[in-house]
């Protein structure tokens, strides 16, 4: 009886995902290229990229950047709910690149989903060290895979216009 119940709420759990998966991708096709980028928040991309390339292209110098700078450039506990909707949204402009270059816009649709999973567990860890009060000695090199996936997803999206639809990119970078 207890089986039965626990098959019955795994398919449940299925069935929910893909009715959310199937109701994203249907309220994805109605928007514009315009909505999708006016849901981009203000970030000061220079600040995070310095984070970011610390992480990903190591110097001499590269413990230079404290933790307490990194979260201030960061933005803070601010900074990190808006990387998270960011990155949402640079999703869903990768995918909506699908529909002038399927092939290339799905490849690089799925290596950014693969970055944004590694930003949410970032953020997460972040959280739930904040959550917990507890001053976790991990969080600066959280604070380091956040910024570079974010960097990593931007870069990608931009290279993507770029090959796919290169009148939208100034708009695009100046919105990033």
């Amino acid at each position: 009886m207890i089986g039965l119940a626990a098959v019955a709420l795994l398919l449940l759990g299925i069935v929910a995902l893909q009715v959310r998966f199937f109701l994203r991708r249907r309220a994805q096709q109605k928007t514009t290229w315009n909505a999708l980028v006016a849901r981009l928040e203000p970030l000061n991309f220079a600040d995070l990229e310095r984070i970011a390339k610390a992480y990903l292209e190591p110097r001499a110098n590269q413990l230079e950047l404290q933790p307490q700078a990194m979260w201030r450039l960061l933005g803070g506990a601010d900074g990190l709910p808006r990387l998270r909707r960011n990155a949402e949204v640079m999703l869903d402009l990768a995918v909506y690149v699908q529909r002038w270059n399927f092939e290339d816009a799905t490849i690089v649709a799925e290596i950014m989903r693969r970055d944004a999973a590694r930003l949410q567990k970032a953020i997460n860890q972040i959280e739930m060290a904040m959550l917990l009060r507890r001053q976790s000695l991990r969080i600066p090199f959280y604070i380091h895979e956040a910024s570079a996936a974010y960097y990593l997803m931007r870069q990608r999206l931009l290279a993507l216009y770029e090959t796919s639809h290169a009148g939208l990119l100034p708009r695009l970078t100046q919105a990033l």
